[in-house]
């Protein structure tokens, strides 16, 4: 059994969240491909204001001031979680926010992407943003949230109730999270954010 399948499902424990059914980010673990669809909640929640401290810009350069949620633009947003050594996160997310990342950012849709670090510090490390900017040819910023010292998770997976990796946490125009969940179909947010 691997370890980080029974690490995030304790982080779904912790932020007393329980998933609509059994899902993990592990490969090995079963799947619900049924929440691969985009849901607009009736509960829309206002979106909580980036925390996280540290950041590279769209070229890899570390940033003296954090990145926050106006710093993307005054559009909708998508926000990535995903930590370096999460296979699901490079089979699944990457590929996933590559592709709304070439069919929105043109449309003045904003991105980030935070590497939640809840496990594994040793390997999801500061110096892995920049490996994945440029694995996965994205210009946008990438955060590194750690977890606080005296705390239990990461800033973002706090305040945005994330339950591991990789996670998607999509903001509307006005600023309520619309969506926020580990599998999101790109064409269906796609069509979505078009529609306006």
């Amino acid at each position: 059994n691997d370890p980080r399948c029974d690490r995030s499902y304790a982080i779904a424990e912790q932020t007393q969240l329980r998933p609509r059914e059994a899902k993990t980010t592990c490969e090995s673990q079963p799947v619900n491909r049924r929440t691969m669809t985009v849901t607009m909640t009736s509960a829309e929640q206002p979106a909580p204001e980036l925390r996280v401290r540290q950041w590279i810009d769209v070229d890899g350069t570390p940033l003296d001031v954090p990145v926050t949620l106006s710093d993307l633009g005054e559009g909708p947003k998508i926000l990535f979680a995903f930590q370096h050594w999460c296979r699901g996160c490079h089979l699944h997310g990457f590929p996933t926010l590559q592709r709304l990342h070439a069919s929105l950012a043109t449309r003045g849709v904003g991105f980030a992407v935070i590497q939640t670090v809840f496990e594994g510090e040793h390997e999801n490390t500061f110096e892995k943003l920049r490996v994945n900017q440029v694995k996965y040819d994205l210009p946008v910023s990438f955060g590194h949230d750690p977890i606080p010292e005296g705390t239990r998770l990461p800033t973002f997976m706090e305040d945005y109730r994330t339950r591991g990796t990789p996670w998607f946490s999509v903001i509307d125009a006005g600023g309520a999270v619309i969506f926020s969940d580990f599998h999101l179909d790109a064409d269906k947010l796609v069509a979505h954010l078009e529609r306006g």
